[in-house]
């Protein structure tokens, strides 16, 4: 049998299609992040892309954190079993579209692994598979009720462009101000452009005026690479800011190379079309549930404002009601106003909520209080929509780029047991599927994953690695490290996952329902929280313990609250008085109750 008749075998033979999965609503989802590349190889004569030479042509060195390693879309489908059987819902991958195999300086060269240096929009990269097997994977997933979504970039393609202005230190960014779009080079050089109005007038006939791209740099597409980037267009300078690298402040932020990466000029009509253009088929050919969009910080709101209703309308038009949209905005704090603003400004239905990850890891590693969290839910107000928007916020412990939970976690508690980081980060986990928001596992926390830093370091292989700098690690919760396969699902860690999944997809205050905030501390300790079911209004309260030591408490509760039920921990079935029900938690501890109907 082909591997293509493998994976459509397995999709027929696949759980029964949930034909309501279509209906379910953002928030009553438990997603999966996985990076494709780090997770399973289920195809091993992909591995190279169907390239030749060493791994600076292929991209391909099992051995080393930067390159590929061989993990695929025939692997993904290979473990939908394992994956839905935590209770996860919905799976995010990073990009998997066709990327430059290789890029960087010499001597610091790495590969397009993790997907994010697209050159062709159109087609699976060939590490990954193809354009059928995607195909066939969404089928397998939606045929068990699992929704997909797509990770998508449209602030940069991979680093083609270069500028004719050698620089050996890099190139430093040309502001507006002293490089305008009218003069060749700078303020001093010969008129270009005449006629065009600015950037900021979105008229196509006001772009037709602006034809030179040397207004800062004179950029340069070197040869043998005038055609890589599909569709064509994308290959004209023209379409892009040509302005040197971001220092991520300011104009540079929106302006600048991400990183070398090509900046596109998403104020152009041409880019903006083009990309409703190349994600609209995606939706249309594939039927996928969902975009997480990459670096949305770094593109200016007007393209948000424009992309997010026609992907939306695309997708009705296809039959997904609930197409979730959600922007990744990088704010490492608790600071709900600097987010929710993407929610107004740009359009944005939702983003990443890196407030809940930075509460989550101070209040878990024992280096704040749970006073965070009082924070980060009052300012849910500040979201479009309300506290309501808030719910479909997708949050998280740790991700692909800034590291991973338990790192933090062990790095703020160097002399703590494996039992005690065990039972942090079981209360992290615990949070994240019971508070406010759309919970998202990134692959391998289940498996106990630590990492070393962020980025590279936390991108380690769930099937058998060869990183010497992954294997080394003491994982959390078994004796195994990422030199062996890593797919246990009697981990303790899966099976805590697997077992609030449950709690949480019976639950529907823990979904939907709103947040009132009965206790924190500003040093670790309690954190209490009551959720309501948002059509009987039943009550279900949530007790957490950060620190070391048991604690007990006495937390104000609905009036109508007259007994409980225990869904996690240990509930007292009656409260200690109108109002008031007096918990006991142990260190680390969870408790849920449900108030009875």
């Amino acid at each position: 049998m082909s591997l293509f008749a493998s994976i459509i075998a397995l999709t027929l033979s696949g759980a029964a299609p949930a034909a309501d999965y279509r209906q379910r609503p953002p928030e009553d989802e438990i997603i999966y992040f996985v990076l494709p590349d780090r997770f399973e190889n289920g195809d091993p004569k992909n591995d190279k892309g169907g390239l030749k030479g060493d791994r600076l042509q292929t991209g391909y060195d099992p051995s080393a954190k930067g390159f590929f390693h061989g993990g695929d879309l025939a692997g993904l489908t290979k473990r939908l079993d394992y994956i839905q059987g935590m209770g996860t819902t919905a799976i995010w991958f990073a990009p998997i579209f066709k990327n430059k195999p290789v890029q960087g300086p010499k001597g610091d060269e790495s590969a397009g692994y993790h997907g994010y240096w697209v050159t062709d929009f159109t087609q699976v990269d060939p590490h990954f598979g193809t354009n059928a097997e995607f195909k066939a994977f969404v089928d397998a997933a939606h045929a068990r009720g699992m929704k997909v979504y797509m990770d998508i970039i449209a602030n940069h393609t991979a680093d083609v462009i270069t500028y004719k202005e050698g620089a050996a230190g890099g190139f430093r960014y040309r502001s507006l101000a002293d490089y305008p779009f009218s003069r060749r080079s700078g303020i001093k050089g010969a008129p270009i452009n005449p006629g065009f109005a600015g950037d900021h007038i979105a008229d196509a006939g006001n772009w037709q005026k602006l034809t030179d791209p040397a207004f800062a740099y004179t950029p340069v597409v070197p040869k043998g690479e005038e055609r890589v980037k599909v569709p064509a267009w994308l290959n004209d300078p023209i379409y892009y800011h040509n302005r040197g690298n971001s220092d991520w402040v300011g104009e540079s932020s929106l302006y600048g190379d991400f990183a070398g990466l090509d900046d596109l000029a998403t104020e152009h009509p041409r880019v903006v079309q083009g990309f409703i253009e190349i994600y609209g088929r995606w939706i249309d050919e594939f039927g996928i549930d969902g975009f997480r969009i990459d670096t949305a910080k770094h593109v200016n709101p007007e393209f948000w404002q424009a992309f997010v209703p026609a992907m939306q309308a695309r997708a009705k038009a296809r039959g997904i009601p609930n197409f979730h949209i959600f922007g990744e905005v990088y704010v490492d704090a608790v600071d709900p106003g600097a987010l929710a603003w993407y929610t107004h400004a740009a359009g944005l239905p939702a983003v990443l909520d890196f407030g809940f990850a930075r509460a989550a890891i101070d209040a878990v590693s024992g280096t704040k209080g749970t006073d965070q969290f009082a924070k980060l839910f009052d300012g849910d107000a500040l979201y479009k929509g309300g506290a309501g928007a808030a719910q479909g916020l997708p949050t998280f412990l740790g991700n692909h780029d800034m590291g991973r939970f338990a790192m933090f976690v062990k790095a703020a508690n160097p002399k703590a047991s494996e039992a005690e980081l065990l039972q942090r980060v079981m209360l992290g986990h615990a949070m994240l599927l019971t508070l406010r928001g759309v919970p998202t596992i990134y692959y391998g926390d289940e498996q106990g994953f630590v990492s070393d830093d962020k980025d590279q370091l936390a991108r380690e292989n769930m099937f058998a690695s060869k990183v010497a700098v992954y294997n080394d690690n003491d994982l959390i919760g078994s004796d195994a490290t990422t030199a062996t396969v890593n797919f246990d699902p009697a981990h303790p860690l899966y099976r805590h996952i697997a077992a609030l999944s449950e709690i949480r997809r019976k639950t529907p205050a823990l979904t939907r329902g709103a947040t009132k905030v009965r206790a924190f501390s500003e040093k670790p300790g309690l954190l209490a929280v009551s959720r309501f079911d948002p059509v009987t209004g039943r009550e279900v309260l949530l007790a957490f313990n950060t620190s070391a030591a048991p604690l007990s408490a006495n937390i104000a509760i609905d009036m109508k609250s007259a007994g409980f039920t225990a869904l996690h921990g240990d509930c007292p079935a009656s409260p200690a008085a109108p109002g008031s029900l007096h918990l006991s938690l142990p260190a680390f501890g969870t408790i849920i109750c449900q108030a009875s109907e």
